[in-house]
C-alpha cells in the first residue's frame, strides 16, 4: 500500500516503514520555543539535568510579546536570551516576528522537513509540504535534549474542494467555508491533505492561511503537495533543493470529503467559534468598534497588499480603530518599501511592529468589554483576543469594514461611513484571584476512583481552561486559582475543586493553545484524571508527558452526576459510578509508561 504525505515525512524521519496509530522515535530537524513557553522549556532541562542536543538546530522566537510590555514576558524573554548566550541556542528576538514565518523566510524549513514548537500553529508548515506541530513545554525540553519526540502516526485524510471561488472570495473565505463544513472538531486526529481543482494554483501565501486554520478543525496538520512556486521560494531561503513530494496514488485515507466552493461568496466567523462560519451578507451592518489585521494566518505581505488596495484614498471610519500587525519583519520592510505603511497611516490605521499582534496579551489587537472587533486572525474564542466580541474575516472584508464602520463586503463599501451615537459607559471591577492549592502527591495506580466534576460541554479550548493573561507564570503552583477561570459557569471551579477530583467533560477538550498551563493548573489542584468525549491533539500529549491521565469515554451524557464518586481504570478504559459504566479507550502503553514514571522528564 502507498504512502500519504504525512507517513512519507514521518517515516523519513524514523527510518522504518509506519502505518496509522503506530508510535514511533521522530527525528526533529528544528526544535523551537517561544517566549511563551520558553522559560518553562529551558526550567524543564535545567530541572532534569539534561543539556541541549544540538543547539544548531535548537531556536528561540520572540513572537507573543515583543514588545516586553508585561513584566513576566520581559523577565522570561531575558532569561532566554541568557541561555541562549551560554549555550549557543539560536535566538530570533524581539524585531523578527512569527517564528513560524521567520523559520519559512529563513529556510529553516521546506518540503519533507520536521519542526516542533511552543506555538500551537506550528502546522502552519503544511503550506510547505513540512510537518509542523505544536507542543507543550515538556515534550519541548525532551526534544531539545534528544533531537527527537515520540509521535503517534496519525490517520490521513483528504479534503477535496470542487469548484472555483466567486470574485471576492479568498483564501480565508475558502477556510472558513472549511470550517463551516467540518466544524471544530471535524479532522480531530486526522493529517489532512487539501486537493481539489484550484489548490495547485494556490500560491504560498494563500496554503498558509488555509494551513494555519488546521488546528481550529481539530486536525494535527493540514499539508499542501508542493507546487513550482512554493519549490523555488524554499530553494532561495534555504540555498539548497527540497523534494517535490506528492502521496502515492495508492494511499490510504481514513476519510475524504469534498467541499464545494464553487462561487463562494465572503465568510465570516461569528464571535465565540472559529466554525461558526456563516455568509458575510447575514451580518452585513452590523456596527463595529475595531478592525485588526494581522496574525499568522494573515500578516503575511500579500495580505497586507491586498488590505491596502481596499483602503488607498479611504479613511478609517469616525470611531473606528484599524490595527495592523505585519507577521515578520521582512514583511514589515516590504510594506514600507511598496508604500504600504505610507497607505494604511493616510487611511488612519496604527501599525504594530512584527509579531502575533492581536492573539497575544500584550500586543495591539486586543478589546475591551464591550467592543466589536472584525479581525484577520484564526481563533476567537471568548477572551482569546480581549474581552468583547470577535469576528473572523478576510484582510479585504476586515478593510472594508474599518471604511464603512458597519461589516461590510469588499464590493458594498458605502459612500459615507456609518456613524452611531454613544451608549451608556459601565465600569466593572476585576474579580479578586483565588487562594493557591498544592498538587496532591501519592503513587500511581492504573485504578482511579474521586470525586465526578460533570461538565458536558464540547470544544472547551485552551483559554477557558487557563486564560493567555497568565501566561507569564512559570510556577505550577501558582496556576491552579486560574482552572477555567475563563469557563462561563465554572468561574469558581478552582476554588471547590479538591485534590483526588476527577473532570468528566465532553468532545474535543483542551483545543487551541500548546500552553503548558492548561493541564499544570489541574495538577496544582491536584485533579487526579480527567474523561473526555475526545481530545484537542497538543492537550492530550501535554497532559501525557504531565503524567496527568486522561481517558477517553463518552462518561458525561451517561448519567453520572456531579458529586458522584466515580471510577476510572486506565487499563481496560473501564469508567463506572453507582448505577452506571462506560467503556472508554484504554491508555496506551507509551502513556501508561510515561504516567507511571510520573511524566517525560521525570526519573
Amino acid at each position: 500500500m502507498g504512502q500519504t504525505l504525512i507517513e512519507k515525512i514521518i517515516a523519513a524521519h524514523c527510518d522504518q516503514e509506519v502505518r496509522p496509530g503506530a508510535t514511533v522515535d521522530m527525528r526533529v530537524d528544528v526544535r523551537a520555543a517561544r517566549d511563551f513557553g520558553g522559560a518553562n522549556v529551558v526550567k524543564n532541562l535545567l530541572h532534569a539535568g539534561l543539556a541541549v542536543a544540538d543547539p544548531a538546530k535548537t531556536v528561540f522566537t520572540f513572537d507573543c510579546n515583543p514588545g516586553g510590555s508585561d513584566q513576566g514576558y520581559a523577565a522570561n524573554q531575558q532569561f532566554c536570551r541568557e541561555f541562549a548566550r551560554e549555550t549557543g541556542v539560536q535566538l530570533r528576538d524581539v524585531t523578527q516576528g512569527i517564528g513560524t514565518h521567520v523559520a519559512i523566510e529563513d529556510g529553516l524549513v521546506g518540503p519533507g522537513s520536521t519542526f516542533v514548537s511552543t506555538d500551537s500553529h506550528a502546522n502552519i508548515l503544511g503550506a510547505v509540504c513540512a510537518f509542523g506541530q505544536g507542543m507543550g513545554d515538556q515534550d519541548i525540553a525532551y526534544a531539545w535534549a534528544s533531537g527527537k519526540v515520540w509521535f503517534k502516526v496519525p490517520k490521513s485524510a483528504r479534503v477535496v474542494l470542487t469548484g472555483r471561488p466567486g470574485p471576492h472570495a479568498t483564501a480565508k473565505d475558502i477556510v472558513l467555508r472549511m470550517l463551516q463544513e467540518l466544524g471544530a472538531g471535524g479532522l480531530l486526529g486526522y493529517a489532512a491533505e487539501i486537493q481539489g481543482g484550484i489548490v495547485p494554483e494556490l500560491g504560498l501565501e494563500d496554503r498558509v492561511t488555509i494551513a494555519s486554520m488546521a488546528t481550529e478543525m481539530g486536525g494535527i496538520i493540514a499539508l499542501f503537495e508542493p507546487n513550482q512556486e512554493v519549490l523555488d521560494f524554499c530553494r532561495r531561503t534555504a540555498g539548497h533543493d527540497f523534494p517535490a513530494l506528492a502521496p502515492d496514488p495508492d494511499a490510504h485515507y481514513d476519510l475524504e470529503v469534498e467541499i464545494d466552493i464553487d462561487g463562494l461568496e465572503p465568510m465570516i466567523a461569528l464571535p465565540g467559534h472559529p466554525d461558526a462560519a456563516v455568509p458575510l451578507r447575514e451580518v452585513a451592518g452590523r456596527k463595529v468598534d475595531s478592525v485588526f489585521v494581522g496574525s499568522c494566518t494573515n500578516g503575511r505581505l500579500d495580505d497586507l497588499r491586498r488590505a491596502a488596495r481596499v483602503l488607498a484614498g479611504r479613511r478609517v471610519a469616525p470611531g473606528v480603530v484599524m490595527k495592523i500587525v505585519p507577521s515578520t519583519r521582512r514583511v514589515w520592510e516590504a510594506a514600507l518599501d511598496e508604500g504600504l505603511i505610507k497607505t494604511f497611516m493616510d487611511a488612519g490605521a496604527l501599525i504594530g511592529n512584527a509579531g502575533c499582534g492581536g492573539c497575544a496579551s500584550g500586543q495591539i489587537g486586543q478589546n475591551g468589554p464591550g467592543e466589536v472587533t472584525v479581525s484577520t486572525g484564526n481563533r476567537n474564542f471568548a477572551g482569546k483576543q480581549g474581552k468583547g466580541e470577535v469576528y473572523l474575516a478576510s484582510p479585504e472584508t476586515a478593510a472594508a469594514t474599518a471604511i464603512a464602520g458597519v461589516i461590510c463586503a469588499v464590493n458594498e463599501i458605502p459612500d459615507r461611513p456609518a456613524t452611531f451615537a454613544g451608549g451608556r459607559l459601565e465600569f466593572q471591577a476585576e474579580a479578586a484571584g483565588a487562594g493557591e492549592k498544592q498538587t496532591a502527591t501519592g503513587d500511581r495506580p492504573t485504578r482511579l476512583a474521586g470525586r465526578a466534576w460533570v461538565i458536558d460541554v464540547d470544544n472547551i479550548d485552551t483559554d477557558m481552561i487557563f486564560h493567555n493573561r497568565h501566561l507569564a507564570i512559570t510556577d505550577p503552583a501558582e496556576m491552579g486559582q486560574y482552572a477555567f477561570g475563563n469557563l462561563t459557569g465554572w468561574e469558581d471551579f478552582a476554588d471547590r475543586a479538591r485534590p483526588g477530583d476527577i473532570i468528566v467533560t465532553g468532545a474535543n477538550f483542551g483545543c487551541g493553545s500548546s500552553r503548558q498551563q492548561a493541564v499544570d493548573c489541574f495538577k496544582a489542584l491536584g485533579i487526579q484524571a480527567i474523561v473526555a468525549r475526545s481530545f484537542g491533539a497538543i492537550y492530550e500529549r501535554n497532559a501525557i508527558n504531565a503524567g496527568l491521565p486522561v481517558l477517553v469515554a463518552d462518561a458525561a451524557g451517561a448519567g453520572l452526576k456531579n458529586g458522584d464518586l466515580v471510577n476510572v481504570d486506565l487499563e481496560s478504559g473501564r469508567v463506572s459510578w453507582d448505577g452506571g459504566e462506560v467503556q472508554g479507550e484504554p491508555c496506551s502503553q507509551v502513556q501508561l509508561e510515561i504516567y507511571q514514571r510520573g511524566g517525560l522528564l521525570a526519573g
